[in-house]
């Protein structure tokens, strides 16, 4: 069942708007002025304020266009003039265009870029429009100067959950319900993310006392049936779902939340009556499509499930549990051919999942990789680095895994001269850290350096048999020898899900004669690869190479997002 358990637009009072009076006071404090608006003989302060004073009274008395209208002008003579950028910005949400709102916000955080009210603003912005990472730097940086702001901590907290660092978003969600004790929005949002992290006994304890202070918080019946579903209580899971489709009925989540109970109750046709629910909603969405499928399934509806199935196939090729639930229907009319097929996809796909393992390690470290990536192209070495040394800290990582990482990450945006020095200087610190002779050997691969190459990848494995990037490429390294089946031997034992790793692999059970297994390589690439249509041009190539033309025109049909 996917339902967010953190609501991006769920706003508490603080971010309608920066108040009137922050950004009276912002000017009064003197807040930075670009020299173009800086006091001269012909542009002195005193109008300017009178000026955004009379905009502010205008508002007040409610003609909020005028008031723009004033606003406009101020900033066009004095466009660096940061009080009246922040005025604009809050006039402009006011009149609902939220999007030219985040623009001035932002040009006076360039002009004032310690100011902390346009920090909290833009950090919240860019959490909206996905940026999870600019976000939590905006607001850790406003929290430097407001170090005690509840509602900052309550933005923080998704941001870190959004990225998968569950740990810090639970230490900024305690620090925001410190600040805000009695506000029901900050404990219902640490009682989710309590449950989100397996704590669903203390979760509900918060969620309930969220309640009480608000019984019409908005979701909470949904969380709290979401919780208890987690908790396996499933009585009170399905009264709370009940109640949450009683207060929204078009709510899909409410839906699919009693879908979720009935399947856990093996109520077979209640639970596809909630999924089709669900879908009269939400047209498509995958994981009713499986519901549905499941339950079609269990019904012994096996047509209407095969239908169902292969169409949420044919939207999302990586949706593994489908294979498993079609392999069943098929049996159940008989196909044991199509029934084993499925089966094998489902097996294959299933061990990549639960063996293949990233180079970047924790979640934490795959949450820092973007803002990181950021700081080096800004050429901020050292503050990308001590990002990933807090990391390791936090997880406790190798001496030599940040150095690594910012290796690895050189490497990535094409800087090979630092990414280099830096992979070194991880093997001085630490001269078995997991993955820096790795990618030391995939940067002499791409220089066409086989030997040195096979000599870093096969150091590297004899430290760490298990690293399975090291495995997978050094299968590369095989397939470039043409020894097709030490290639195929070490690339599937990589359980790699990168199709241009499995692309080889195909590649090779087709020298080996090996048909069976190459055509189900490839469909497992296909699927992983269904968003990039060069990969899977040369896909198709290759199996029209190799006579598998009715199989090349399956996956042409493979879609797109």
């Amino acid at each position: 069942m996917h339902i967010p358990s953190v609501n991006c637009r769920k706003k508490l009072n603080r971010l309608k708007s920066i108040s009137l009076g922050l950004v009276t006071v912002a000017f009064i404090a003197g807040s930075p002025i670009t020299s173009h608006a800086q006091k001269t003989a012909s542009q002195p302060e005193a109008p300017l304020q009178e000026q955004l004073h009379r905009a502010l009274s205008v508002f007040e008395h409610g003609d909020i266009a005028q008031a723009l209208k004033l606003t406009n002008r101020l900033v066009e003579q004095h466009p660096g003039f940061v009080p009246a950028l922040k005025l604009q910005g809050m006039l402009l949400e006011e009149t609902g265009r939220p999007e030219k709102a985040a623009q001035s916000y932002q040009r006076g955080l360039k002009l004032a870029p310690n100011d902390a009210d346009l920090l909290f603003k833009v950090g919240v912005e860019q959490l909206l429009a996905g940026d999870k990472s600019q976000a939590i730097t905006l607001l850790l940086r406003h929290l430097r100067y407001e170090p005690r702001d509840g509602d900052a901590f309550y933005y923080l907290a998704q941001a870190y959950h959004l990225s998968g660092q569950n740990e810090l978003a639970l230490n900024a969600i305690q620090k925001c319900v410190k600040y805000l004790p009695a506000n029901p929005s900050a404990l219902q949002k640490y009682g989710e993310l309590l449950c989100s992290t397996g704590d669903s006994e203390t979760g509900i304890g918060w969620l309930l006392k969220a309640q009480q202070i608000d019984p019409k918080l908005e979701q909470i019946d949904l969380d709290l049936g979401i919780a208890s579903l987690s908790d396996m209580d499933l009585p009170n899971a399905d009264k709370y779902a009940q109640v949450a489709i009683g207060k929204y009925p078009s709510n899909p989540d409410a839906w699919e939340l009693l879908a979720s109970v009935e399947v856990k109750l093996a109520q077979w046709q209640k639970a596809k009556d909630a999924y089709q629910q669900v879908l009269s909603l939400k047209q498509e969405e995958p994981d009713a499509l499986l519901g549905l499928g499941h339950c079609e399934l269990e019904l012994k509806q096996y047509r209407d499930a095969i239908d169902t199935l292969n169409g949420l196939l044919r939207r999302d090729p990586t949706k593994i549990l489908a294979h498993f639930y079609l392999s069943r229907a098929y049996a159940g009319q008989g196909d044991r051919t199509e029934a084993q097929h499925q089966a094998e996809l489902h097996h294959t796909m299933m061990e990549q999942i639960s063996i293949a393992a990233s180079a970047l390690g924790s979640e934490a470290d795959k949450a820092a990789w973007v803002q990181a990536r950021r700081l080096l192209i800004d050429h901020r070495e050292e503050q990308a680095l001590q990002l990933f040394v807090e990391n390791a800290k936090r997880t406790s990582a190798t001496p030599g895994h940040p150095y690594f990482l910012i290796g690895a990450l050189y490497l990535y945006i094409g800087d090979s001269a630092n990414g280099l020095r830096y992979l070194n200087r991880a093997l001085q610190i630490e001269p078995t850290v997991r993955g820096a002779r790795t990618y030391l050997g995939i940067y002499d691969l791409q220089q066409g350096r086989l030997a040195e190459a096979e000599k870093e990848f096969l150091a590297e494995i004899a430290n760490d048999p298990n690293y399975e990037t090291a495995v997978a490429e050094l299968g590369v390294v095989r397939y470039k020898q043409q020894r097709w089946a030490e290639a195929a031997d070490q690339l599937a034992r990589s359980h790699t899900r990168t199709p241009a790793l499995l692309l080889p692999l195909c590649d090779a059970y087709f020298h080996l004669d090996n048909v069976k297994d190459a055509n189900l390589t490839a469909e497992i690439a296909a699927a992983y690869a269904r968003d990039d249509p060069q990969f899977l041009e040369s896909l198709i190539d290759l199996l029209n190479h190799n006579g598998q033309a009715e199989l090349a025109q399956k996956l042409a049909g493979t879609p797109r997002p």
